[in-house]
């Protein structure tokens, strides 16, 4: 059974081009090909249930606001960065997309309870006789 995909809607992300930092020559300094991701949560079509996972991950991407903004520089091209920050927005939901699972209880077997208690008696008794050797002098 797999995971319900929900797809982001490019619709609702801003893009912003921005110059990349780093190393690259003269390149860097005149053309902007990094990209600024902005996604708005709390405006996003995606459902309820998600919006409030992603507004409760402490992820340092996600703002006071609720407004994820991702920063895509690896690439020389605008449209490489723009396909890798939408890639990680996606990355990002799917991620809270998946429910955990809830833990259920259970209690220790009385067996596993007995041997536990044993190897305490019994590493007990090897530190007691680890005392002073008493001479019979």
């Amino acid at each position: 059974m797999s995971a319900p995909s929900y797809t982001v809607n490019e619709a609702e992300v801003d893009f912003t081009a921005i110059r990349a930092q780093g190393s690259g020559g003269q390149n860097v300094n005149k053309v902007s090909n990094a990209v600024h991701l902005r996604f708005a949560i709390h405006g996003s079509s995606l459902p309820e249930a998600i919006r409030e996972r992603l507004l409760c991950l402490s992820d340092q991407r996600i703002t006071t606001e609720g407004v994820v903004v991702i920063k895509a520089q690896t690439s020389r091209s605008l449209e490489q960065n723009k396909a890798d920050a939408l890639a990680r927005l996606q990355a990002l939901v799917d991620s809270v997309a998946i429910l955990p699972k809830k833990r259920k209880a259970t209690r220790p077997t009385l067996g596993s309870q007995r041997r536990r208690v044993d190897s305490k008696v019994n590493r007990g008794q090897i530190k007691a006789s680890r005392g002073r050797v008493s001479g019979g002098d």
